[in-house]
């Protein structure tokens, strides 16, 4: 257990880190970094490879309750027992902007653009909008919220103590529709896409984890794909995907050569045969002037034509000669 080092500006520190409270909230971003809150008021960003304490924040004066991260990376928000949202940025590790709420909220979640993000107090859930950083309209649940998930921009799946799951339009403030999704609370819950569905995981109190495919219209009930009894009485959820088969998460594939065809390389052969015979047809430059390599031991045209005049010279000097002995 390492020591907290001294606070910097914000409540901001550096190195490692041990809480002196209970753990109440951890969020992932990607696959590099984990964000943890705690009883203590720290929320700590964690280098998930070396699991080395990056940067602490002395968040909230009282219990961290909950907190999400903006799909950039770059904000995060809480929520704590002092009856405040905060929002922090992450890059400098400091605080960005905070908000008397005057209540103790116990969750709060940005959607998947991160144009917006709710904050749940009891059954109440208000929408707020990033730009104006203020409510834009306020959704009432029926029991007290237990979980939230965004379906889409706009579209938010409610769980509450109770048995049922209710999906709501963020911009109308208005409920599209609702089913049974269990036979007790529904404690959590979880949505992804593959190429295939659309599909939200639902945890109960009655120890059943199901997975519900979801049609593109949100006012039609889904339909169940599976469901596993764990015989256990299940508080919370967490969902592991396979980022190789998900191609909407997965990230880009380097870039490759497109694959040629017949056409085209043929095209290509032809146009090659018409870039050499145009060398071709352009005069050939002096050898000693093309010579980079200083090699003179092998024979050119024009060595070859100045050792054959020397032999005519050298042929008919000695006949002259001849004569004249003669």
């Amino acid at each position: 257990m390492c020591a907290p080092e001294e606070e910097g500006e914000d409540g901001a520190q550096d190195g490692r880190i041990s809480y002196s409270g209970t753990i109440t909230c951890l969020k992932f971003h990607g696959n590099k970094h984990l964000i943890s809150g705690a009883e203590d008021g720290l929320i700590c960003v964690w280098d998930a490879k070396r699991w080395e304490c990056l940067k602490s924040i002395r968040a909230h004066k009282g219990h961290v309750t909950f907190l999400s991260i903006h799909p950039s990376g770059k904000l995060a928000l809480s929520v704590g027992t002092d009856k405040t949202l905060r929002t922090w940025n992450l890059v400098e590790g400091r605080s960005a902007f905070i908000k008397n709420i005057k209540q103790n909220a116990h969750i709060v979640e940005w959607s998947p653009k991160g144009e917006k993000y709710i904050v749940v107090i009891l059954n109440r859930i208000d929408v707020y909008q990033l730009d104006t950083a203020s409510v834009s309209g306020t959704i009432t649940n029926e029991r007290r919220v237990s979980s939230v998930t965004f379906l889409s921009e706009s579209v938010l799946a409610v769980a509450g103590d109770e048995e049922v799951v209710r999906f709501f339009d963020c911009d109308s403030l208005t409920c599209l529709s609702e089913f049974k999704a269990h036979e007790n609370r529904v404690k959590d819950m979880f949505s992804f896409e593959t190429p295939e569905h659309h599909v939200l995981v639902t945890a109960s109190s009655d120890g059943f984890i199901k997975m519900w495919k979801l049609e593109q219209d949100k006012t039609v009930s889904p339909s169940l794909l599976c469901e596993v009894n764990t015989n256990a009485r299940l508080t919370c959820l967490g969902v592991w995907l396979d980022r190789g088969t998900d191609t909407k998460e997965s990230p880009p594939a380097a870039a490759e050569p497109a694959p040629i065809s017949k056409k085209q390389s043929r095209s290509n052969k032809e146009e090659s045969g018409h870039a050499i015979q145009e060398e071709e047809r352009q005069p050939k430059p002096d050898a000693e002037k093309c010579s980079l390599t200083g090699d003179s031991n092998k024979p050119t045209k024009g060595n070859s034509l100045v050792s054959a005049k020397k032999r005519k010279t050298v042929e008919m000097s000695e006949k002259k000669r001849k004569k004249k002995k003669i």
